[in-house]
């Protein structure tokens, strides 16, 4: 038996080397971690269990090594199950060949049976071309756990080195992008192919690092300065995620008192309509802790999304942010937005909505972009979120952008505002060019009269007394008690049920 021990803590050893000592030191010169030390960092101190150590994929003879170029298992974060998949580029560059992919796709079956979340921490050449065709077939059969995993337990992939063509799409397909500056890189056809068929001049890194994904591209949803980084953000997200869609989120104690008052919320808000402040101040006031982790935050800034909790309890805030283009929705904040309220949906996470809209944006670029479809996308996700739904106007609500923004129409369940919001069909200044355009050309001082009809305007229509007397908002409040206001609502409504008609899916505006 003591011989038997030994041949397995042998091979246990040499699988542990996975490349090999030159190659680790290779990785280690670039800056980068192997495979297991990711997994290290990521997962709770001695929790990891590894699965298909001797694995193969079938090949014998020489130069096959055991692992086949990706480390598998599960572990613990913060105590709780999470499966894990980490691609060794010392071993064939980490390429996935069909013995690769069956050790994720194991996984990703025990994930999706045990109800828990999968996390890819992705470095990899591609395909493994010496398998032709049978790579390619163990690339699909990932992209279909990615899709039938997709709103049943969450997904998280991490870019930690190259992942170049089909080897995009899963990450794409998960829930959470997560790129490390400097050092890794997507794209479906890199700066030498984009040369020859297009004569573009493009590095790596411009092409698809993560600086482009998470500030142009949208792909990615979060960065980090180094892997270390990266893993620790990681472990931020999924602490705010439940493990599946049966579950709620986790919950946690916080010493942040739930009828905690900010009175400088009650001056937060310009005098002047026009000017702009930084909505991110009001939901660090409002949340437990100012404790707010932001999703794309380098994407589409006009509108923020992100996790916080309230009272312990895990939320997904969705916020217009006037200090970008003046908070107007346009295509890219309202996929943005969508797929975020999409993810909490699917996740029985509460959505809470912070409202300063002046509308849609205007211009010919929008709208042969498809505007129109792509606010859809926002309104569809609205409607379709049978969550615990709260909306707090703070300042403008005008057009269509009031209707999208979580109205009361949309199936909000506490629609909220304060006292200066601004409630129209548009703004005062906009509506009095059309209302009284032949008396303002008539007038001998049109802007006296301008001033007057603006003023006349805004306390008819644009305040909120007019859609809480048709029961569009349930109540008006004072801004200092918007935390505890918004905690009540979440309280109320933690038992809410709600359903959609029976269909097999809606067809949302792609």
């Amino acid at each position: 038996m003591e011989e038997k021990l030994n041949r397995l803590r042998e091979a246990r050893a040499e699988a542990a080397l996975g490349g090999g000592v030159a190659r680790i030191e290779k990785q280690k010169a670039k800056g980068k971690l192997t495979a297991r030390e990711r997994i290290e960092l990521l997962l709770d101190e001695g929790s990891f269990r590894e699965l298909d150590t001797f694995a193969t994929g079938g090949r014998e003879g020489d130069g096959v090594l055991m692992g086949d170029g990706v480390v598998t298992g599960y572990g613990t974060i913060d105590g709780r199950i999470v499966y894990v998949f980490s691609q060794d580029f010392t071993v064939y560059g980490g390429s996935l060949g069909l013995g690769h992919a069956n050790k994720i796709v194991k996984v990703m079956d025990l994930a999706m049976k045990n109800g828990a979340p999968i996390i890819g921490l992705n470095d990899s050449g591609g395909a493994r071309i010496q398998e032709g065709v049978v790579s390619l077939a163990g690339y699909a059969d990932i992209f279909l756990k990615n899709v039938l995993a997709s709103g049943v337990v969450p997904q998280i992939s991490c870019i930690l080195g190259p992942c170049a063509g089909g080897a995009v799409y899963s990450p794409a397909m998960t829930d959470f992008v997560f790129m490390t500056e400097g050092s890794s890189y997507m794209f479906v056809t890199g700066p030498e192919v984009v040369r020859s068929v297009t004569n573009e001049e493009v590095s790596s890194e411009e092409l698809g690092g993560a600086s482009t994904h998470n500030s142009k591209s949208g792909v990615a949803h979060f960065s980090g300065a180094s892997e270390e980084h990266v893993l620790y953000l990681v472990r931020k997200l999924v602490a705010f995620l439940p493990s599946n869609n049966l579950d709620g989120s986790p919950k946690l104690t916080t010493e942040d008192d739930p009828l905690r008052s900010d009175s400088k919320l009650d001056t937060i808000i310009p005098d002047n309509p026009n000017k702009p402040y930084d909505m991110v101040e009001i939901i660090q006031s409002v949340v437990d802790q100012g404790d707010f982790m932001q999703v794309h935050e380098h994407f589409a800034g006009n509108i923020v999304v992100g996790f916080a909790r309230m009272n312990g309890q895990t939320v997904g805030v969705v916020a217009n942010q006037p200090q970008v283009l003046a908070g107007v929705l346009d295509i890219d904040s309202s996929t943005k937005a969508a797929r975020f309220v999409r993810f909490c949906d699917c996740f029985n996470i509460p959505i809470l909505t912070f409202v300063d809209v002046p509308g849609f944006l205007p211009g010919v670029n929008q709208e042969h972009g498809g505007i129109i479809r792509h606010g859809a996308k926002l309104l569809f996700a609205y409607a379709e979120a049978t969550v615990p739904k709260v909306t707090l106007i703070t300042r403008k609500a005008y057009g269509g952008a009031y209707d999208v923004m979580s109205s009361k129409h949309l199936r909000g369940d506490i629609n909220l505002a304060w006292p200066g919001a601004e409630i129209a069909v548009m703004g005062p200044e906009g509506a009095i060019n059309i209302l009284h355009r032949k008396e303002l050309l008539d007038s001998e001082d049109p802007e006296g009269l301008r001033s007057k009809l603006v003023e006349d305007y805004r306390e008819k229509f644009a305040n909120p007394y007019v859609a809480a007397s048709w029961g569009y908002l349930d109540d008006i409040i004072e801004p200092s008690e918007s935390r505890p206001r918004i905690i009540n609502a979440l309280e109320m409504l933690r038992n809410k049920r709600d359903t959609n008609p029976p269909k097999k899916h809606g067809n949302i505006p792609l």
